[in-house]
């Protein structure tokens, strides 16, 4: 039996005769067009499977191989795709494994806004609409998101080149709605990723604040107690043993101060990195590249933050070739400082003591780079930055999703974390260009991120 729904209500809604008229007007001249067109059976089966499968399949890829299929299939035609991006095309063609290269110097491939045969090749522009153009990920020259190739093309009659000029329109129109609904799921998720970053980088750092008012208030009341003892300290002669509990609370009340306004400093850095505007608008993380010294802008800062925690947890702090000089790279510092907070952040969990080469008990973390030669390729140097801290490695089967989004290694013991801390650390480093990885080491274990020198991604 079929489940049934039940309706409480029907709301009447008459259609606007004016849009009325003007989808009518539309229908017929619909109808004429067809008409016209005279495609045969096969050619408007051509396009009555098209229409089905574009709707069956729902990735871009599938998307992509019913396109080129279509004429290989229904006409025996070889097809190409291309996918115009910033002065470049990405090709898809009707081949399998290994296609051959272009029979054509690239730097000769010029494509039109009109139909061209050419080279025994028909090629067709690929248009979405004009109105919604602005949605798409790019900005398409002319409003051309790509052409479509269709070969040999000397023997197709007038009517069979018409044929695939409505086949390209359709084509158009599908892979402009595609690429819009694929933008709008990366936004989404991108916006539900920013939503955790800001939990894991903003909100729960920020409880940090209630542990320092709470010293704050507690010296405040000293103080209070210390002016009560003072009013009385005249007639007692205690004066100089009042005046140093006031010093050391005087002290204590700078120290937290200066405590509060560094993590004051690093909340806004952050806010002020995690929720710019342009984020939002691109449905990306927008990189501003600065000029930075790594030492004093990036890395002291959270050496500093987490210099508290280290110290409570007896986690001295060894340096590694620290950098303190500009250096070549280029990078986004409210980013980068995330990173490197992120990685302080676990070290401060994870670090455990070990026996050292000499049999003591040791328990530290260390940081620094080094420069790595042409890591990403000839003449493109890169620079390695490292933070150690010791403890048991981390098992080979966990190794290889440290940087999944969610996962959580073997070793955490009842330690709290999200598993979003290292992919935000793989998310920011990949936007720079750079990579990211782990490495165990005699002591403990190593996370590294390796940018370019060159600061392009």
């Amino acid at each position: 039996m079929d489940d049934q729904i039940p309706v409480i209500d029907v709301s009447m809604k008459c259609l606007d005769k004016k849009r009325s008229f003007r989808v009518q007007k539309r229908m017929h001249e619909k109808i004429d067009d067809y008409a016209e067109y005279d495609f045969t059976s096969i050619q408007s089966s051509a396009l009555n499977v098209f229409f089905d499968l574009s709707q069956e399949f729902d990735s871009f890829e599938d998307l992509l191989s019913i396109i080129v299929l279509i004429p290989k299939v229904f006409f025996d035609l070889e097809c190409s795709l291309y996918l115009l991006r910033e002065g470049q095309a990405d090709k898809v063609a009707t081949c399998f494994d290994a296609c051959p290269l272009p029979n054509r110097d690239p730097d000769s491939l010029v494509f039109f806004s009109t139909p061209k045969l050419r080279d025994n090749s028909l090629y067709l522009p690929i248009k979405g609409n004009k109105q919604l153009i602005d949605q798409i990920p790019f900005n398409p020259p002319h409003g051309l998101m790509g052409v479509l190739e269709i070969m040999p093309a000397q023997d197709l009659s007038r009517h069979e080149r018409l044929f695939f000029e409505k086949f390209a329109n359709r084509v158009g129109f599908q892979l402009h709605m595609r690429m819009i609904s694929k933008k709008n799921r990366e936004h989404l998720q991108f916006i539900k990723t920013l939503v955790k970053d800001i939990g894991h980088n903003v909100i729960v750092p920020n409880m940090f604040f209630k542990l320092f008012y709470r010293r704050l208030e507690a010296n405040i009341k000293a103080l209070g107690e210390l002016k009560n003892e003072l009013q009385a300290a005249y007639a007692l002669n205690e004066d100089q043993q009042i005046m140093a509990k006031m010093e050391y609370i005087h002290n204590g009340l700078q120290e937290h101060y200066a405590e509060i306004y560094r993590h004051y400093e690093q909340t806004s850095l952050f806010l002020e990195t995690l929720l710019r505007r342009s984020h939002f608008e691109q449905g990306k993380y927008v990189l501003e590249r600065k000029a930075c010294n790594f030492k004093s802008q990036i890395i002291d800062p959270q050496v500093q933050r987490y210099s508290h925690e280290f110290k409570e947890k007896g986690i001295e702090i060894a340096l590694a070739g620290v950098p303190d000089q500009e250096i070549e790279v280029v990078a986004d510092p409210g980013l980068i400082s995330q990173v490197y907070a992120n990685l302080f952040s676990n070290a401060a969990k994870y670090t455990r003591e070990v026996d050292d080469f000499a049999g003591n008990r040791v328990k530290f973390i260390s940081y620094g780079w080094e420069h790595k030669p042409d890591y990403f390729g000839p003449d493109r140097h890169g620079i390695k930055l490292n933070v150690f801290s010791t403890g048991s490695h981390i098992q080979p089967e966990d190794r290889e999703g440290l940087f999944r989004e969610g996962f959580r290694a073997g070793n955490i013991g009842k330690e709290q974390g999200t598993g979003h801390g290292l992919f935000f650390i793989r998310e920011i480093v990949e936007l720079h260009g750079g990579v990211v990885g782990y490495e165990p080491t005699p002591l403990g274990n190593n996370f590294y991120f390796v940018l370019p020198l060159t600061g392009q991604a």
